[in-house]
């Protein structure tokens, strides 16, 4: 540390005398202020047209026009797409960056510190943001750690999509939020509100309070039970309405939206009825759920991939503990029908895979799961841009290729609506302005 302090004051001292230095500022005034990226076609989700040669042109990190053919401007930084498609980067609205299941994990709980987590984050935050994401929504964590590595990614410090996180879920004693489910109990405790554990609508204000002094961005309650937690039911309800009424009363004082973990039929009913502005993976929701959800202007967030990849582990001898592997025999071959059975019906749904239950980086699997659900590929594209946009309340910044918007970009080499699997295999990716990967199979010719 001393030596890293002295090497820094040395470079101050002489700084003022170095001409290396003295250049530096001029030459980064002389650099291109303006990139040109020439695609092949533009997909316009929210129009739900796709267009042919376009140029987006990109100032400051931020859209400032989307002009047709291969346009030009002087000393402006030309990046050619050739004939691939771009589309807006990509938005998973249901991800956990930083812990990842497998079969070490009800062990890893009690070895892993804080700070391992938040590093693995750092990894899995890349490998989400090379995959096409430029923005997710983190819904829960262990201690809190993806806070800080949504502000190492906003500091320039690592790579990843912007984050909107939760930190820790809220919910009942010894339900899914709760974090000692399975332990003994000496070492079980009793975790009250300052770690999201509420049995009142008292501690659901505390809760969303102490939420709010460590700054997140989202508030994601847990009134139903759940698959990898330790506990017996998958799907039981575990919060009151009036719990979830203050949760949400509270969240919305603070700016917060409330994303609502829940797979039963009841606990999805008092989550509506509470007010939460989603439900995730919605298992067994039923038709009187569904009328409910677009009574009230619910989104639904599917995490068909969650579902899929659970139900397949659980018939994996010691991949899963026992009880956990029986909910996740129950529950996740579910989900892909009742994300159809919810399209059919008009419930609004944005695009969210629960990353983290799956290995990170395969978020882009989701829409081919969508589309099998009987799910257009544009409604699921539209799902993943202009409608999780609006979910995070930034439809006027995020999900669009539009002037005014970040220069969030992706391209894959053919048309994503005729094959939505490309989506699988993005090969350029810019955030706010700034390219993140670039592949020969998305440029040239």
């Amino acid at each position: 540390m001393r030596l890293h302090i002295a090497a820094a004051a040395a470079a101050l001292l002489v700084s003022p005398l170095a001409p290396a230095a003295a250049d530096s500022a001029p030459a980064a005034a002389r650099s291109p202020a303006t990139t040109l990226l020439h695609c092949g076609h533009l997909l316009d989700p929210a129009a739900g047209r796709t267009l042919g040669a376009s140029t987006i042109v990109i100032e400051k990190g931020r859209v400032v026009a989307v002009e047709s053919g291969r346009s030009t401007r002087p000393d402006a930084t030309v990046i050619d797409l050739g004939r691939s498609t771009c589309l807006p980067g990509l938005i998973d609205a249901h991800v956990h960056l930083t812990m990842q299941f497998g079969p070490t994990t009800y062990g890893d709980q009690f070895r892993l510190n804080p700070a391992d987590y938040a590093i693995r984050g750092t990894v899995y935050a890349r490998r989400t943001l090379l995959a096409g994401f430029t923005t997710v929504r983190n819904l829960g964590d262990i201690a809190d750690e993806s806070i800080a590595l949504r502000n190492a990614i906003n500091s320039g410090l690592v790579e990843g999509p912007r984050i909107y996180t939760a930190g820790e879920p809220i919910g009942s004693t010894g339900g899914h939020a709760d974090p000692t489910d399975g332990y003994r109990l000496d070492l079980a405790g009793d975790p009250g509100p300052m770690h999201g554990i509420i049995d009142s609508p008292a501690d659901a204000w505390k809760a969303v309070r102490a939420h709010y002094k460590l700054g997140v961005d989202v508030i994601k309650i847990m009134p139903s039970g759940g698959v990898l937690d330790e506990s017996a039911s998958g799907d039981n309800p575990q919060m009151t309405l009036d719990e979830i009424t203050a949760v949400v009363a509270a969240a919305h004082d603070y700016g917060y939206t409330v994303a609502a973990h829940a797979h039963g039929a009841e606990a999805i009913r008092r989550a509506v009825l509470g007010g939460v502005d989603s439900i995730e993976h919605g298992t067994y929701m039923d038709g009187a759920d569904m009328a409910l959800m677009k009574q009230h202007g619910t989104w639904y967030v599917p995490t068909i991939t969650a579902g899929e990849f659970v139900a397949a582990k659980a018939r994996v001898p010691g991949y899963y503990p026992p009880q956990v592997a029986a909910k996740a025999a129950a529950i996740g071959p579910k989900i892909m029908a009742t994300a159809g059975k919810a399209y059919r019906a008009g419930v609004r749904i944005a695009f969210g895979t629960d990353a983290g239950v799956y290995p990170h980086g395969d978020n882009a699997k989701e829409f081919a799961y969508m589309v099998e659900a009987g799910i257009p590929a544009l409604a699921a594209i539209r799902a993943a841009t202009v409608n999780a946009a609006t979910l995070l309340q930034h439809p006027d910044e995020l999900g669009r290729i539009a002037p005014g918007y970040r220069a969030d970009v992706i391209a894959v080499a053919g048309d994503p609506l005729a094959d939505v699997s490309l989506l699988q295999q993005v090969g350029f990716v810019m955030k706010d302005g700034v390219v993140i990967k670039r592949d020969r199979h998305v440029t040239g010719g």
